[in-house]
């Protein structure tokens, strides 16, 4: 019976990795060893307060840390530490489906939109958008100085979680 179990939680850990793809796992490993200041192979409360403080956030308290920390099932490994990425990205669509929504906007494949274009969709469809929504995400991508949304920079954000020009 034992073989059993050890083979569950194999199969359950390896299902975590199946979530994301090679590159992503390996910017997640990064992220992880960086916050994982006393190379413990855990995340603790003294890692995340020295990773805010190498943030420049001296003034973290306790019940803020404590609060992060029982996000997890658990101590924080690898493992969990990339459940819970999978855990906040459940239900994200793929980029390729997200592309294909903006280009319908879009069909000369361009790769931008007009910012006043995209806000009257948003505002006028079916889940509309109220202006502050529309105006709070032209604050997270700001359009160019023609006016214009880069919206595969855009898909690129939601589903990789930064922005590609800053690598």
């Amino acid at each position: 019976m034992a073989p059993k179990k050890a083979k569950k939680k194999e199969a359950a850990s390896s299902n975590v990795f199946s979530m994301f793809e090679q590159s992503q796992i390996q910017e997640f490993k990064e992220a992880f060893t960086i916050m994982d200041q006393n190379r413990d192979g855990f995340i603790d409360k003294n890692d995340l307060r020295d990773t805010f403080a190498a943030l420049g956030r001296l003034n973290v308290g306790n019940d803020e840390l404590d609060e992060m920390l029982k996000e997890a099932s658990g101590p924080i490994n690898f493992t969990i530490f990339l459940s819970m990425f999978g855990e906040k990205l459940k239900g994200t669509d793929p980029e390729e489906t997200i592309l294909n929504a903006f280009k319908i906007f879009d069909p000369e494949g361009t790769g931008i939109l007009k910012g006043e274009e995209i806000k009257y969709h948003l505002m006028s469809q079916v889940d509309k958008f109220t202006e502050a929504e529309v105006n709070q995400m032209f604050t997270n991508f700001p359009l160019d100085v023609a006016g214009n949304l880069d919206y595969k920079n855009l898909c690129y954000v939601i589903t990789h979680g930064e922005d590609k020009e800053q690598e």
